[in-house]
């Protein structure tokens, strides 16, 4: 199920950290209004955090996981962070895959997630599609095998039949596995015609995997926003509310006793504060690896609660 490459369409210059930072601030006028502290406290890791406060949100790429590859470290921190009584949920823009799929690969990986502690964006956008577009046959696009089958709605592959784009009455954007510049172009060209609502079960613009950023769906849907500004899109997954109230609420405790982990500032840590959690920043993994983050935080505004190097 890996993504597009990065010679795509609107993303061709979206290949490293500065350049999607700068499209993040571009769209920044469509992403939730958030407060942050005043200056981050630097600490060595999430066992440090965890002494104020009572639980975790944890995104995965860039935190758990780069790619299909666990972090160093990472499946021993949550096993610390466990035995301190700590409550965890993942909160996954991964729309590719369905709950099932996302818990079988963190066991791959080593880590001992329930169905319970598993919220992925895919499932969040799945249960508003009908109040979205009532009856709706949905034109979807999603990576090669998805069967649909956790999908309680009429879907068709818009990959294996392009003229769904025409027909359908509303879009479902999953996955960029098998995406292309002339796809987006036809979406386009449909949208204009006859608009109709468009779902994005994954707002992310990139997401680090080991050979670099592969490009998402949210960065997709910004292009068509931005050709055709009446869209009627809808975004489901960090850093919208819809995502973080779910997880917030498998956790069973107050927004302010959770502490939201990620590795970028305009999805994990501005959705973080703007559902009222403290918020975490990982600079060693995912979009930032390799750079000072002090520059991105100054220039956005940004302010994470915490920075850690690694989980």
């Amino acid at each position: 199920m890996s993504d597009v490459s990065l010679d795509a369409g609107p993303g061709d210059m979206l290949s490293d950290a500065p350049s999607a930072f700068a499209r993040y601030e571009a769209i920044r006028p469509r992403l939730p209004v958030a407060r942050y502290p005043a200056q981050s406290l630097h600490l060595s890791s999430l066992d440090e955090v965890a002494d104020q406060v009572d639980g975790f949100l944890l995104d995965a790429f860039g935190v758990l996981n780069v790619g299909e590859t666990a972090i160093p470290g990472a499946v021993a921190r949550m096993a610390s962070l466990r035995r301190r009584g700590k409550r965890l949920a993942v909160l996954t823009n991964a729309a590719s895959y369905t709950r099932d799929q996302l818990l079988a690969k963190y066991h791959r990986l080593g880590f001992d997630f329930t169905a319970d502690e598993v919220v992925a964006s895919r499932d969040v956008a799945v249960a508003r599609l009908e109040a979205i577009a009532p009856g709706a046959t949905w034109a979807a696009i999603a990576a090669a095998g998805d069967t649909f089958a956790d999908i309680p709605a009429h879907l068709v592959d818009a990959l294996a039949d392009p003229a769904a784009f025409d027909r359908a009455d509303a879009i479902l954007f999953l996955s960029t596995a098998r995406w292309s510049p002339a796809l987006q172009r036809r979406l386009a060209l449909a949208l204009d015609r006859r608009p109709r609502p468009l779902v994005i079960a994954n707002p992310d613009l990139v997401a680090p995997r080991e050979g670099g950023l592969t490009l998402e769906p949210g960065l997709f849907g910004h292009d068509l926003l931005d050709a055709l500004p009446g869209l009627e899109v809808h975004w489901f997954g960090k850093p919208f509310p819809e995502a973080f109230a779910e997880g917030i609420a498998r956790t069973g405790l107050a927004p302010d006793r959770l502490a939201m982990v990620g590795d970028t500032l305009h999805t994990d840590v501005l959705g973080g504060a703007a559902a009222g959690c403290r918020s975490v920043l990982v600079t060693d993994h995912g979009l930032f690896a390799g750079r000072a983050t002090a520059p991105f935080i100054a220039a956005s505004g940004i302010v994470p609660d915490f920075i850690v190097p690694s989980p």
